[in-house]
């Protein structure tokens, strides 16, 4: 969907953030492992200042970010035991998206992380040829993933956004009225569908408890974001994004 931005066959979409990366290497920053503990905090970084600079590194490739919605804090699940600490998921064949900075979290994880498409994922959970995957909870509701998985783990390793995205030589060829009007519906579509998300949240819960899966809702983080330390070592060039961000985060009450 991005190429076809690029290409201008595709004025605009809406693009679940980890594939952004190939197109800005800025946006990498927001993959990183545990970096918001809520959606408040998410929400003032991503709606200000920093999150704003992160979308005009995409015009470099064509692209113009107009706003953040959601997809929501990722979570794990698997099919072979509970996992609480971050001791717990060592040795499981993990399925994450194909992207370097999740392949790392998962890996500093103990985890044998395993990059592949979802629609091959969802073939590998079935047939157990992987353990697990992860994503947020109105994904593994909306694929049953309790068919295939009994257990999950809300660690919300990563906030997971859906960016409002449009070709930048559409977005330039409008007037500067006309460019206000898409940015300002963009936020208020981001908003409106982030409220969506977090009203079905508790029912899409109680879903995955309904049909049998174990849900371990207060694992130990402490000794997941100590695990996955090396991770933020390992990226020094998000070194000033990963401070700015936290400088908002601390303004957070």
């Amino acid at each position: 969907m991005l190429e076809s931005m690029q290409m201008g066959t595709l004025d605009m979409g809406i693009v679940t953030s980890g594939p952004f990366v190939n197109f800005s290497s800025d946006m990498g920053v927001l993959d990183m492992p545990y970096l918001f503990e809520n959606k408040e905090q998410a929400y003032a970084v991503l709606d200000g200042e920093v999150g704003r600079s992160l979308l005009d590194t995409l015009e470099g490739s064509g692209l113009k970010g107009l706003a953040y919605a959601e997809r929501g804090f990722r979570d794990i699940t698997n099919n072979v035991r509970p996992v609480k600490t971050a001791e717990d998921l060592k040795g499981l064949k993990i399925r994450v998206m194909e992207n370097e900075v999740y392949q790392k979290a998962f890996d500093a994880l103990g985890v044998n992380a395993t990059p592949m498409a979802w629609s091959d994922a969802l073939t590998a959970l079935q047939q157990g040829t992987v353990d697990g995957e992860e994503n947020p909870i109105n994904v593994i509701n909306s694929y049953k993933l309790w068919e295939s998985q009994k257990y999950a783990t809300l660690d919300g390793h990563s906030y997971s956004t859906a960016i409002v995205t449009m070709s930048l030589d559409k977005f330039n060829e409008l007037d500067a009225d006309t460019q206000q009007v898409f940015l300002d519906a963009a936020q208020d579509a981001a908003e409106f569908e982030r409220e969506w998300v977090a009203a079905q949240e508790s029912d899409q819960l109680q879903a995955m408890k309904d049909n049998g899966m174990e849900v371990e809702e207060n694992p130990d983080i402490a000794s997941f974001k100590a695990a996955v330390q090396p991770v933020y070592d390992a990226y020094p060039q998000y070194a000033d994004y990963v401070k700015k961000i936290n400088d908002v985060i601390a303004t957070v009450k």
